[in-house]
């Protein structure tokens, strides 16, 4: 049980540690859902509603959320990143 565990937080430190105003900075209109992913790592979670894919990386407190219609970033915001 210990290792699932020091596992599952090694990957989320991971994952945090590409929530960064240097990253964010470098999010563009129009990149595709997988250039996204290998600056940001896997998202948290993604929705899709009549064609948009809405996905965050991070949590409620400290994220990145990035709209994508026909795979391409629409627009994106972040919080609490610095």
């Amino acid at each position: 049980m210990k290792t699932i565990l020091s596992s599952s937080l090694l990957w989320l430190l991971a994952a945090c540690s590409n929530l960064s105003v240097e990253n964010y900075d470098k999010l563009k209109v129009g990149m595709s859902y997988e250039e996204v992913k290998q600056l940001l790592g896997q998202p948290a979670q993604c929705n899709d509603l009549l064609g948009v894919k809405h996905c965050r990386w991070g949590d409620e407190q400290r994220h990145v959320d990035v709209n994508f219609i026909g795979g391409q970033v629409l627009v994106f915001s972040a919080e609490n990143i610095r």
